[in-house]
């Protein structure tokens, strides 16, 4: 099985094949070799073969076993909604050291562009006096988000809205918000093309294609988020490291205090800034 996904380019053909077993016969990896002896039932054959065509066509790894972990929760995820990254547990950790250090009671949290409900679900969980509302463009990605939500147990703090950015909001909410955090999308149009197969030819352009410069989504959502947030309340937004400077520039404009912060690996992706 490895041996035939590394024939297809697969750059981690043993990952590969563990998790396409995994996936198919509810085991752990480590209890895929502990039973290595363990015959597949003829359902499971048919499910392996047919993950095996999708993964050496490039399908990620993460749709074929229909879960990504993400800091302490697994979520549920599907072709047609955003396959969340490590990255982005940066993200929620800004944003819940903040809600820490402010030491807010029943803090009001926003997640603009929340794809498969990570972000959401990941606050909900970790702060238990976090009121949530999570939007999205894509009924997909709010169908999985909402799922998520109930399925970790958070669904009566994580409310999940369909619409575009702030639009679907309850307007009694203005002012109100102590924090938003967002991932937008932020690949510039032209760059669009360039992208990784497994990334181009499977996950959704709308949590991708960020404008003619990256940043159309973002500068948006900077502009709205002044109306939105309480007088000291923080926006953090996850970003391509070539465009992160230009956003904190623009939070310049609307915000104080912007800043940026690095990612696991050290580059720069988090653009954060607090209103006046």
């Amino acid at each position: 099985m490895a041996d035939f996904l590394g024939d297809k380019g697969d750059e981690h053909p043993r990952r590969s094949a563990e998790w396409i077993l995994s996936a198919a016969t509810g085991l752990t990896r480590t209890e895929i070799y502990a039973y290595h002896d363990r015959p597949l039932t003829p359902a499971e054959r048919i499910e392996v073969r047919e993950a095996l065509k999708g993964r050496a066509n490039g399908l990620p790894l993460q749709y074929l076993s229909g879960e990504m972990p993400f800091r302490r929760i697994v979520l549920k995820v599907e072709r047609g909604v955003f396959i969340p990254r490590p990255e982005t547990e940066v993200l929620v950790e800004e944003g819940l050291e903040f809600l820490a250090k402010e030491g807010v009671a029943d803090p009001v949290v926003l997640d603009l562009c929340t794809g498969s409900g990570c972000i959401a679900c990941s606050v909900a969980r970790e702060h238990s006096d976090a009121r949530v509302w999570a939007v999205d463009l894509s009924p997909d990605a709010v169908r999985v988000a909402t799922a998520n939500a109930e399925r970790l147990g958070v669904g009566d703090r994580v409310t999940v809205l369909l619409g575009d950015l702030t639009g679907p909001l309850p307007p009694e909410l203005k002012g109100q918000v102590d924090l938003i955090l967002a991932n937008p999308p932020y690949v510039p149009t032209a760059d669009m093309a360039a992208l990784p197969r497994e990334i181009l030819d499977y996950e959704p352009p709308l949590a991708l294609d960020g404008g003619d410069d990256g940043l159309a989504v973002a500068d948006r959502i900077v502009s709205e988020a002044v109306q939105w947030l309480r007088p000291g309340g923080l926006l953090a937004m996850e970003l391509d490291e070539n465009k992160v400077q230009d956003a904190a520039r623009t939070m310049d404009i609307w915000l104080d205090g912007s800043r940026i912060r690095s990612d696991l690996t050290g580059r720069d992706r988090f653009a954060v800034g607090v209103r006046r």
